[in-house]
C-alpha cells in the first residue's frame, strides 16, 4: 500500500504542476535548481552505489552478452544518458526552426512524451523492484523522483506549450501508476532490477542538468547545490543508522 501511495504521489506531480506558474520564469526559480540538486543528489549517493551492487550480480551472469560486457551495468547507465541526450537533441533542432509560441509538430511531441512516458513508467516499476524496502527508503525515493518529476514537468511545458497541458501531462501522470501495476503483476530478476536501476540513474542526470547548464536558463547555483548536499547528508545520515 505504501508503494501505491507513492505512486500516486508521482502521478499527482504532472496533473498539478501546472498550478505552480511562479515557478516557470526567467532567471530560473531557486526551487527548480533545488530540486534538481535533489534528483542529482539522490543519484549519486543512493542509485550508483546500487550500481556498483549490481555490477557484481550482472557480472556473474551466464548470458554470453553480459560476460562480454565487462562494465556493462555503467554502459547501461550511459545509455540513459545518451538516449535523452538524443531525444532532447532532435526536440531543440525541431524547436529552433518554429516562432517561440508555435506548438512543435505532432509526431516530434510524441516521440518526446513517448520516451518520458517509458521513463516515467520505469520509475513506478521500480517502486516495488526497487531498493525500496523499508518505508524509509521508499518515501526517500519518492521525495527525489517527485522533484524531478517536477523540473520534467516545467521543461516539458516549455518545449511543447499547450499540447503539453492537454495531452502530454496526463499520460505522464498516468505511467507510474501504469509501471506500478505492471511491477506488481511480474516478477522479474535481480539482473533486470539493476539494469532498469542504470538506465533510470543516467537519464536523470542527463535530464536535470540539461536544465541546470544552458546559460540562457540564469540558474541559481546556490539552490542546486543547498539541494544536493542537504539530501546527500539526510541520504548518507539514514544509510548510516
Amino acid at each position: 500500500m505504501s508503494s501505491l501511495v507513492a505512486a500516486f504521489v508521482l502521478a499527482s506531480v504532472h496533473v498539478f504542476a501546472g498550478r505552480l506558474r511562479q515557478l516557470n520564469r526567467l532567471p530560473r526559480s531557486r526551487w527548480l535548481s533545488m530540486a534538481g540538486g535533489v534528483s542529482v543528489a539522490y543519484v549519486f549517493v543512493h542509485l550508483l552505489p546500487e550500481l556498483a551492487r549490481g555490477q557484481e550480480v550482472l557480472g556473474g551472469s551466464d548470458w554470453w552478452l553480459l560476460s562480454y560486457l565487462e562494465h556493462h551495468v555503467w554502459l547501461l547507465a550511459l545509455l540513459g544518458l545518451a538516449t535523452f541526450y538524443g531525444v532532447e537533441r532532435v526536440i531543440k533542432v525541431h524547436r529552433r526552426r518554429l516562432p517561440a509560441d508555435q506548438e512543435p509538430h505532432a509526431g516530434v511531441f510524441w516521440l518526446h512524451i513517448g520516451a518520458f512516458a517509458i521513463y516515467n513508467g520505469l520509475i513506478g516499476y521500480l517502486l516495488i523492484h526497487g531498493e525500496n524496502s523499508s518505508l524509509t527508503t521508499l518515501m526517500l525515493y519518492c521525495v527525489a523522483m517527485s522533484l524531478h518529476f517536477l523540473v520534467n514537468d516545467f521543461a516539458l511545458q516549455s518545449d511543447h506549450k499547450g499540447l503539453f497541458r492537454r495531452r502530454g501531462r496526463w499520460l505522464l501522470a498516468a505511467m507510474p501508476l501504469a509501471g506500478w501495476t505492471l511491477g506488481l503483476a511480474s516478477e522479474v530478476s535481480e539482473l533486470a532490477v539493476s539494469a532498469l536501476t542504470a538506465f533510470v540513474g543516467g537519464s536523470i542526470i542527463l535530464n536535470v542538468l540539461k536544465e541546470e547548464l544552458p546559460e540562457e536558463r540564469d540558474s541559481r547555483f546556490s539552490a542546486f547545490l543547498l539541494g544536493s548536499v542537504g539530501y546527500s547528508v539526510l541520504l548518507l545520515s539514514v544509510q548510516g543508522s
